[in-house]
């Protein structure tokens, strides 16, 4: 493998090898670069033949890159990703106060942070469009990975190496329990973690922050879990169970500040819990060495400038 090679690879080479990595599988890569899978496997021997070593192990259940693969793969997925970027940026400029933008966030960072970044963008950046996605971490920081998302407000999953990724410090989340009006503890002045297992509960499931930082609480007070719980990660059905129900929801502050507010009406309280409840910190993440496009940028900014601005929960 010689210094031109990068001069003998075409993109849509390059392409072929991200596509057959991010898959495992050759007949996905040539439906998705729209060839047989014959013209698929000629194009990725002639690569081979090119570099001089296997990029692919084949087996059973599809194809493992090896380690050069590996190596050529991430690259090629990288140089895609920034022509792709690059497209979008020259049609941004063209168009003056227009492009878009695709970020994501967790659900309080999104409610707290973003969208009011967003709205002062829109002063800046009018024709702009913007895709916010609101995801668990997991799913957000693939996203990020894969260029779906531009930067992220998310935690970093233990899968991931921390050094991929330009990191921010952003906020840790307190957590806040809430119900309907007339919920029978509403009105309470103090409500312990032991007069909260008998009830329902709706919320994240397994190992989502939000879930693990609840049940922490519980066995820190010695008290008997939740054995009535509904598993949901939409915030509408998360509603509807509260204003029918008993049921109680955790949720980020910004969150429920949000739902029982004057803006909203919601019919909704939060409980006046005798203890704190803290879920881990999250960060601005952006993937090490990708530039991002001037409307990307400037969002950053100004998300970055609305964590600095607004003070930090006096609970957390």
């Amino acid at each position: 493998m010689d210094i031109g090679l990068a001069k003998h690879l075409k993109l849509n080479q390059l392409r072929l090898i991200s596509v057959i990595a991010e898959h495992g599988q050759l007949s996905i890569a040539a439906d998705e670069m729209a060839m047989t899978q014959p013209a698929a496997s000629r194009m990725l021997s002639e690569i081979e033949q090119t570099i001089g070593t296997r990029l692919f192990v084949r087996h059973a259940k599809g194809m493992e890159p090896t380690l050069v693969g590996q190596a050529v793969a991430r690259r090629a997925h990288n140089l895609l990703v920034e022509l792709r970027d690059l497209a979008r940026e020259v049609d941004e400029l063209k168009e003056g106060g227009g492009g878009t933008t695709a970020i994501g966030a967790v659900t309080g960072a999104a409610v707290g942070f973003v969208i009011p970044a967003i709205q002062q963008l829109r002063a800046i950046a009018p024709k702009a469009e913007i895709d916010i996605n609101v995801e668990t971490s997991d799913n957000l920081v693939r996203d990020l990975i894969a260029g779906h998302n531009d930067f992220v407000l998310a935690r970093i999953p233990k899968q991931y190496d921390a050094n991929e990724f330009e990191i921010y410090p952003a906020r840790s989340e307190s957590v806040r329990l809430v119900v309907r009006k007339d919920h029978p503890l509403a009105n309470l002045d103090k409500v312990g973690v032991r007069d909260l297992a008998h009830f329902e509960w709706v919320m994240q499931s397994h190992r989502a922050p939000i879930r693990e930082a609840v049940e922490a609480a519980f066995m820190e007070e010695r008290a008997e879990l939740p054995l009535s719980i509904t598993n949901s990660t939409s915030l509408l059905a998360l509603i509807a169970i509260l204003v029918s129900s008993n049921a109680i929801a955790p949720m980020a502050s910004e969150v429920s500040d949000l739902l029982v507010g004057q803006k909203v009406h919601a019919d909704l309280k939060t409980l006046k819990l005798d203890r704190s409840i803290v879920m881990s910190p999250y960060y601005l993440l952006q993937m090490r060495g990708r530039q991002l496009s001037p409307l990307a940028n400037q969002l950053k900014r100004l998300v970055l400038a609305e964590l600095e601005q607004k003070p930090a929960d006096k609970n957390v």
